[in-house]
């Protein structure tokens, strides 16, 4: 599976995150956290469990109740806006916890998600996406368009659940842990999804463990540890460097 070169000439980044802290309670999780994501770009957050990724993601999104530090998106500062307000402005979530409407269709779940088509500063169409162009991107969803939430398992759930981000055309998207619990043949199809979005303009920055699911889809990597940033490369330099990955990632 080949994945597309970075994007040529990129402008600024996306989003930026500069000294970003984040607290659950009071017990202090991210500390001082540097990224960033240009267009058309896949950023892996790489680490154990209990590193500080998921949390990172919500810190992003405003989800934290305390956090601390600035985050660009779009070239506006979104370190003071609420979720609903980041998500308007075209920043998608994927939540690892799905949160899918059980008592609801595929196809209600989706209109849900439903935002107007966006475009970018120069102008030009935003990716834009419409329930047949997921039902194809997702096949196993276009075969059950009428099938409660609550009746699918955990990977059909999944997809519904980036699904459903799709469906408000974000410029990025915030994937937490796609690969985790879900069957291998999941996780292929997980990999080809994040390959065509990002074929199609759309960054992703994902929270990942899973090292080939990483190196199939991503640009570059952040390894945290302890909610630091610990080393941040090409994913191609990561894969190489066997001395990082057995001080921050392996079991």
């Amino acid at each position: 599976m080949s994945k597309n070169p970075p994007p040529i000439g990129a402008a600024a980044p996306l989003l930026e995150a500069h000294g970003l802290c984040g607290w659950y309670g009071a017990a202090q999780i991210l500390f001082d956290v540097d990224l960033q994501v240009r267009r058309g770009e896949v950023v892996a957050l790489m680490g154990r469990n209990g590193a500080g990724k998921s949390t990172t993601l919500k810190a992003v999104m405003g989800l934290l109740a305390k956090r601390r530090g600035s985050v660009s998106f779009m070239g506006h500062d979104i370190s003071k806006r609420e979720p609903h307000e980041v998500a308007r402005m075209g920043l998608g979530f994927v939540p690892e916890d799905r949160r899918i409407f059980t008592d609801l269709t595929v196809r209600e779940n989706l209109e849900v998600g439903r935002q107007p088509p966006r475009h970018w500063a120069d102008g030009s169409a935003a990716p834009e996406w419409t329930l047949s162009a997921l039902f194809e991107l997702f096949p196993n969803l276009g075969e059950m368009p009428d099938r409660p939430g609550g009746r699918m398992s955990g990977g059909e759930q999944q997809m519904l659940t980036v699904a459903r981000t799709l469906m408000g055309n974000p410029y990025l998207v915030l994937l937490d842990e796609p690969s985790e619990g879900v069957a291998p043949v999941i996780v292929e199809q997980m990999a080809h999804m994040i390959l065509q979005l990002k074929s199609q303009g759309v960054s992703i920055l994902l929270s990942e463990q899973n090292m080939h699911f990483a190196e199939l889809v991503s640009d570059r990597a952040y390894v945290l540890e302890k909610g630091q940033i610990r080393y941040q490369a090409t994913m191609a330099e990561l894969a190489a460097n066997e001395e990082v990955r057995r001080a921050y990632l392996s079991v």
